[in-house]
């Protein structure tokens, strides 16, 4: 009787097994996460709690930058920084990582996706954040005493409104050429306004797997609630879609080939405020989950 023996080069059935097991708690693509305006990252603990006990050994990486009163500076003056914090996490990872961003955060991230060549994010994950905008009373409007949305734009559309975060993203329907020309911000990264980096901005973004957008009609903060899935107001304030938006239709920043190859997932979830989003564990697993692996 022949004895049998183990082929070179093959690992035994208890070898595959650890192996495939450290390569299931190894296997995690690194989790970013940018905060919002006015946070900073212990509001995020509760999620990247979630994110650890759903996917053990992740590396969660909460960017610790303009947190607070400092989130209200200008955006591009913030983008250097995300971006230096997020290129010494995403150099490690040879896999990749995923971008997980909330609020204000999700226009940051946009904004270091387009300017940072050969990045390496899987998904970005934009958790209720104005990608088309920002216009409506909400408690933003506590920094205008006084003053209504419809009479914002005199302040945020000039030298020292430019100066503020949240102006980088009012988006007043009624004053579209003010916009337009004086916001230095949005209109640039969209594509609104033409400018000389355009292409290199729209192949940088198209390097992403996907592009998962959440938000719902409860928010309370983000107005109109669908700018966190690319819709917004027209002039009569009726709410435009995002594949009836111009920026689509012209596929500026590179949003309608993303979509047309799969690469856009949407989940509206109803009964969530603004600053709930982040804690809310049916809003994780639901709308999150899934695309953190």
């Amino acid at each position: 009787m022949k004895t049998p023996r183990a082929v070179r080069g093959s690992p035994g059935p208890l070898l595959l097994l650890l192996l495939l097991a450290g390569a299931r708690i190894e296997g995690y693509r690194p989790v970013v996460i940018v905060h919002g305006v006015l946070d900073g990252p212990k509001q995020f603990e509760a999620l990247s709690l979630y994110i650890t006990k759903v996917h053990p050994g992740t590396e969660v990486s909460v960017i610790d930058l303009y947190d607070d009163l400092n989130s209200l500076k200008p955006l591009w003056g913030q983008v250097p920084g995300f971006r230096k914090a997020f290129d010494s996490i995403a150099r490690k990872a040879p896999d990749g990582v995923h971008l997980l961003c909330f609020s204000q955060g999700g226009l940051i991230c946009r904004a270091l996706l387009s300017v940072t060549p050969d990045h390496n994010v899987h998904t970005f994950v934009s958790l209720s954040s104005p990608q088309a905008g920002q216009f409506g009373d909400t408690d933003y409007l506590k920094m205008f005493p006084d003053c209504i949305k419809k009479a914002v734009f005199r302040f945020c559309y000039n030298e020292m409104g430019q100066d503020l975060s949240i102006c980088d993203y009012w988006n007043d329907p009624h004053h579209r050429a003010r916009y337009l020309r004086s916001n230095n911000f949005l209109p640039v990264l969209n594509g609104e306004r033409p400018h000389v980096h355009m292409k290199a901005w729209r192949d940088n973004f198209l390097r992403i797997k996907k592009l998962v957008l959440i938000g719902g009609p409860d928010d309370g903060v983000i107005t109109p609630w669908q700018s966190s899935h690319f819709g917004f107001y027209n002039m009569d304030e009726d709410i435009v879609e995002m594949r009836n938006q111009e920026f689509y239709r012209s596929d500026t920043f590179g949003l309608k080939t993303l979509d047309a190859r799969g690469g856009v997932a949407v989940c509206v979830h109803s009964g969530v405020k603004h600053i709930q989003w982040h804690s809310n564990y049916t809003v994780f697993s639901s709308c999150i989950q899934q695309w953190l692996t």
